[in-house]
């Protein structure tokens, strides 16, 4: 795509499939749009060179019932099969743009922190012909992890699509375009029975301004108490997500959703003899009852802190507008990113991944020199709201995906900015209630 006015035509945006239908006689059905699942491991049928379904997927294609799926790669990393013409390649040539080894544009620079990490395509040799998207597995560091896919934006419908495809998908949720976002799936670990209840796209279509507020709060509910400190880490990503977009004008996103992830088990504890800390656990009694007060302890300690985080944030987050070069906001797919069916198209960023690998950080950035890295790991700590003396977050993240409605611009993505604003707002109430 060399030009602005060079695009594609769309076809309808993904659709999301039942949550449940993944998960099969794991768990039992409780009343409405939710499943409860044991957190007994599966045995999952093996996939191309050991590769296997995506076991903890809550919205989007699933492997095995679609044409296309997600699958998760011995080495850790998960495999999106590309779409049809023109999503998949579209979202391809989105991702090789964003990351490729040789840019220096501060803007996709900073968009490399919020997107899954991106290590090039992927081929079976016994399939040669499926290609797959190799990336950043989110959920891989977590334990019990507890995610939501969140479509983002007024409306999930691209400006190129159909009279047909259009209302197709506004009667999938008429208030789209009054909420500014949709709550396509959640996986959320229930501490007090050991298992995970799972919510699908007809639990999120049925949330309306008088109930969306209730229906996140089940995200971040663990069965017995509110993690709110889950919940404040969420506020401050989401946060560093819209100041991006509120500094850019290059792109505008459809059908594009925010990945959450937070670690649903309780923080280890930690021995009595530890001292100086603000959130020092009290000792762990005989019964397994210690990690549980370390819990209860960390959430209380999060109301007075919340305004503290706050503030660092403001403080370490002010910086200019990107001074992005003109472009005609075309893809621009640089000769280094050659697409290769074996998966080497980017050596540099594999090579990275087994050092990356159980360091558990999830900031990371792939592409770019050792000079852009420097230069990337300072723009974070400006962006990334981690000012000294504040909480980092480390078990929270949230990530941009799903990216085959992606196209040039010249103007803010207002719809995009809107849901963002909207589901802060909510997130915010809910912390001060």
């Amino acid at each position: 795509m060399s030009t602005q006015h060079r695009m594609m035509d769309t076809s309808l945006a993904l659709e999301r499939l039942e949550i449940t239908s993944s998960v099969g006689n794991r768990g039992t059905r409780l009343p409405g749009s939710v499943m409860r699942e044991k957190t007994v491991p599966t045995s999952a049928h093996t996939h191309l060179n050991g590769c296997v379904p995506l076991t903890h997927q809550v919205a989007g294609h699933k492997y095995g019932v679609d044409k296309v799926g997600i699958l998760q790669h011995p080495d850790g990393t998960v495999l999106k099969q590309l779409q049809p013409p023109p999503r998949g390649p579209r979202e391809m040539q989105f991702y090789s743009m964003v990351y490729a080894e040789d840019t220096r544009d501060p803007c996709l620079l900073d968009l490399q922190g919020y997107l899954p990490k991106y290590y090039g395509t992927w081929s079976s040799p016994d399939a040669p012909t499926e290609l797959y998207l190799r990336l950043e597995d989110v959920t891989r560091r977590f334990r019990k992890p507890c995610i939501m896919d969140v479509k983002i934006g007024q409306r999930s419908y691209d400006p190129f699509a159909s009279q047909e495809k259009r209302q197709q998908q506004i009667r999938k949720y008429p208030l789209m375009e009054e909420i500014g976002f949709l709550v396509l799936g959640m996986r959320v670990y229930k501490l007090d029975s050991d298992t995970f209840d799972t919510y699908d796209q007809h639990f999120g279509r049925g949330l309306d301004q008088d109930t969306i507020k209730d229906g996140l709060s089940k995200f971040f509910h663990n069965g017995e108490r509110l993690r709110k400190d889950a919940m404040a880490a969420s506020v401050l990503k989401v946060q560093q997500i819209l100041r991006w977009f509120e500094e850019q004008s290059r792109f505008h996103f459809y059908a594009s959703s925010l990945l959450v992830v937070y670690e649903g088990s309780p923080p280890p504890a930690v021995p009595a003899t530890t001292t100086g800390g603000a959130h020092e656990p009290l000792s762990p009694g005989g019964d397994g009852g210690g990690e549980r007060e370390v819990l209860l302890e960390y959430n209380n300690n999060i109301e007075q802190s919340l305004s503290t985080m706050y503030a660092l944030h403001k403080q370490g987050c002010t910086r200019p507008h990107h001074a992005a070069t003109p472009d005609n906001g075309g893809w621009r797919r640089p000769a280094t990113v050659a697409q290769q069916p074996n998966g080497n198209c980017n050596p540099r960023a594999l090579e990275k991944l087994n050092q990356e690998r159980g360091e558990g950080d999830g900031e990371q950035r792939g592409g770019g020199g050792r000079g852009e890295e420097e230069e990337g790991s300072e723009r974070r700590k400006m962006r990334g709201g981690r000012a000294q003396g504040q909480p980092e977050g480390d078990d929270v993240e949230v990530r941009m995906i799903d990216f085959a409605h992606v196209f040039p611009s010249e103007s803010p993505d207002e719809g995009y900015i809107y849901g963002l604003k909207n589901l802060l707002r909510v997130l915010r109430e809910m912390l001060e209630e």
